[in-house]
């Protein structure tokens, strides 16, 4: 019988029994909650997870019922403190709003001097509301330790900078409880502010919700806020909690892995009384694993491709939905991409890709670039430098739309160095739509910039081909920009006290800084490709993890803090220690129900991707269990014995045909130094007339001075072919140099710079 698709609230289901932990979760929802699934409220880590719990759900249940309601932890604590989430740059802009009221004009900041220290220091703030900390209390003791740090300094030796120093850890209680009377008032907040509000509204939302019941499924790490919410709605029997969690973490005192559940399993009341559910023994299983290093991050792709490939090829049923590709690196999404072998089929790309690479992004740093420096100009003309305009002309998203071609070529032909904007739109005869919004002056301010801009991405967007696979990909990354730049425009429309053009760039690229990509696929169909964070509560029967090295997986240590880290010690924040700790419990869930696993790491020890081998691998040979195959390979580029093969050219007749016409107007000084170097660049310029591409001279290059010079004797010297040179001859000459000299810089050098030619 066809299974009908999810109509509506309902589901249709047939029976199927598997072993994974959302497998179990829908088991215990349809033996324990069937008779009150509608009242049952699901609460899950992440969003993802909802997809996988729901088809877990119908591979389990024969007949119609009700869904119960899945949500995530975040938006679960939303709804407890009715207050809406605002995004980090939304948030930025109200705490300047913020900053601004409550400081004198004298010592108010620029916006961008502002955004450098304040996002480090909501992130503070975010800590200390998520643990439930007196903030006052802790931002009084970072004053106090700076002043101690600065006991011994005589008054009269303190400067205006110490003062001004000083003065900003003082301020930091103001700013917070400033920032946060601001946003409650809006019912808006970051994360940790909605969790302090959360966890004030808790007893109220517990007694609306009687008839209610919650399931927390697959946490780890829980902030102070969320232990203390779901703690009370298990005490009130409001609420019950699934771990998953293996005993070989579990049991071994050190092992990081299990570092947060053994703390709540030794401090939760509710584990005196109650059995601890669950802690499952599937680590030690029977599993393959193989470690392979190759040099680079690109041979991981390639090698991520091939075992695909190889895997397809092996079983031509392979269920690719149970194969998760683990990037521990999300640049390395595009070249995995291109590695992936055709028949593939289906994708499902969950992880968010940072927009600094994405190519609608380097347009645009591309374009502020070329503006900004446009009208830094110091005189009043709009002028362009020929290497940013080329810069835009020639960016693939630009070059096959915007018709721009024969314009590159006048450019590098004339020489242009700076072009004005009249001169460049006087060049280009048939300017397109898109050429006109890439050169629109900015200097109207900053809305009608990101009104500009969004045209721009608009027109791209519509450029672009939705049945080739390439595009889908590229119009993904266009369409993130155009979000952002829209998003800019809506807060720019807010506070419209930030008007400067360099201020819109600093701020873009902090937003790109906080931006990602999201692409569309089949959650349950195709090879999933993820990162670390979106492979939580999910299980594979085949696992690839790439950039298996220390900084990357786990991440390397950073302090984006004003918190030392005693401090942190000692007021129960989170450290190096328990991120470490995190990234242990993720990792070693992703192998706790594999049974093939391949883990790639780059072994070159240098370089910007390099780094050692990561601890995880090692831990694993280290305490290697049982039941593991564990083997280690190195690849490397297969070298082939010969570099190349000597190239040899027939002296055919047109080769001589060739020749001799040259040799009919003398073989110059050059081509002669060019035979003797190189035969294959004499044959490649003077026999087949390829030459070198043009490009603009910013300083003139020597074989153009040559060119002049030569050009400048033989103008001086031709009238006196076949006749006696007398010294007055000579002399006239001299007195025809410097004018010659200057015509024939005109007519080599063309529109280039003379006076920046290096020469005059």
């Amino acid at each position: 019988m066809k299974t009908p698709r999810f109509i509506g609230a309902f589901f249709y289901f047939y029976k199927m029994t598997n072993t994974s932990f959302l497998d179990k979760i829908a088991q215990v929802l349809i033996e324990d909650y069937s008779e009150k699934l509608f009242d049952t409220i699901v609460i899950l880590p992440n969003k993802r997870a909802k997809v996988f719990l729901l088809d877990s759900l119908k591979k389990q249940v024969e007949g119609t019922i009700f869904s119960p309601k899945i949500i995530s932890i975040e938006d679960f604590i939303q709804d407890i403190a009715t207050i809406r989430s605002v995004d980090a740059i939304e948030l930025l802009f109200e705490f300047y709003d913020v900053y601004i009221s409550i400081t004198d004009k004298a010592n108010q900041q620029s916006f961008e001097l502002f955004a450098n220290w304040a996002k480090t220091l909501l992130q503070d703030f975010n800590e200390i509301d998520r643990y439930l900390l007196e903030p006052l209390h802790v931002l009084s003791y970072l004053k106090d330790i700076e002043d101690i740090k600065r006991w011994g300094i005589e008054v009269e030796n303190k400067t205006q900078l110490l003062e001004n120093y000083i003065d900003f850890w003082k301020l930091l209680p103001l700013y917070y409880q400033s920032l946060y009377d601001h946003l409650l008032k809006k019912r808006i907040g970051y994360q940790g502010l909605i969790y302090r509000e959360a966890v004030h509204n808790l007893n109220h939302f517990s007694s609306s919700i009687q008839k209610k019941q919650f399931i927390f499924a697959g946490f780890n790490a829980l902030n102070a806020a969320e232990e203390k919410i779901i703690q009370h709605l298990i005490a009130s029997n409001q609420a019950k909690i699934y771990w998953d969690v293996d005993q070989t973490f579990l049991n071994d005192p050190y092992h990081d892995a299990g570092l947060f559940v053994r703390r709540f399993k030794e401090s939760w009341k509710h584990y005196k009384s109650n059995p601890f559910q669950w802690i499952v023994d599937d680590f030690s299983q029977t599993k393959n694993i193989q470690i392979i290093g190759t040099p680079k991050s690109i041979g991981q792709a390639k090698i991520a491709g091939s075992i695909v490939e190889n895997s397809i090829n092996s079983n031509p049923n392979t269920a690719l939905d149970k194969v998760a590709i683990v990037l521990g690196e999300e640049s390395l999404l595009v070249p995995l991409l291109y590695a992936l072998p055709e028949n593939v089929g289906a994708l499902n790309i969950t992880m968010g890709y940072s927009a600094k690479n994405n190519p609608a992004q380097i347009l645009i740093a591309k374009l502020f670039k070329m503006h900004t420096n446009a009208l830094s100009r110091s005189n009043s003309s709009y002028v362009f430098y020929y290497k940013d305009v080329l810069d835009v002309l020639t960016h693939p998203l630009v070059e096959p739309y915007a018709n721009t071609n024969a314009l590159v070529t006048v450019i590098n032909q004339n020489n242009y160095t700076f072009i004005s904007h009249h001169k460049l739109m006087e060049l280009n005869v048939n300017p397109s739509s898109l050429f006109q919004l890439l050169f629109q002056k900015w200097d109207n301010g900053s809305i009608a910039v990101l009104e500009s801009l969004s045209s721009l991405l608009l027109s791209i967007k519509n450029n672009l081909s939705n049945d080739n696979e390439e595009e889908k990909i590229t119009k993904a990354f266009v369409f993130s920009i155009f979000k952002i730049i829209n998003k800019l425009i809506n807060y720019y429309s807010q506070h419209q006290h930030i008007n400067k053009i360099e201020t819109l760039y600093a701020i873009y690229k902090q937003v790109i800084e906080l931006a990602e990509v999201s692409f569309e696929g089949e959650p349950l169909n195709g090879l999933q490709i993820m990162g670390v964070l979106e492979s939580r509560v999910l299980d594979f029967d085949t696992v690839i993890v790439t950039s298996m090295n220390e900084g990357k997986f786990p991440a390397g240590k950073s302090m984006n803090s004003f918190i030392p880290y005693d401090v942190k010690r000692e007021l129960g924040l989170p450290t190096f220690k328990e991120k470490d700790a995190i990234y242990t419990y993720h990792f070693y869930h992703l192998l706790q129900r594999a049974t093939t696993i391949y883990l790639l790491y780059n072994t070159e020890s240098e370089g910007l991707d390099a780094g050692e081998k990561s601890r995880f691998i090692t831990q694993l040979e280290v305490e290697k269990q049982a039941n593991h195959n564990i083997t280690h390979e190195i690849y490397n580029a297969v070298v082939p014995e010969m570099a190349y093969q000597p190239m040899v050219i027939p002296k055919s007749e047109n080769v001589m045909l060739r020749l001799r016409e040259i040799a009919e107007k003398g073989f110059s000084p050059s081509a002669l130094t060019s035979y003797i170097r190189n035969p294959i660049d004499f044959y490649f310029q003077k026999i087949l007339h390829i030459r070198e591409v043009e490009e603009v001279e910013e300083t003139i290059a020597l074989n153009t001075l040559g060119t002049i010079i030569h050009e400048t004797l033989r103008v001086l010297y031709e009238p006196f072919v076949g006749k006696f040179v007398s010294e007055s001859n000579i002399q006239d000459c001299f007195k025809l140099l410097d004018d010659e000299v200057l015509k024939q810089f005109k007519l080599i050098y063309k529109e280039g710079e003379i006076k920046k030619a290096g020469i005059f």
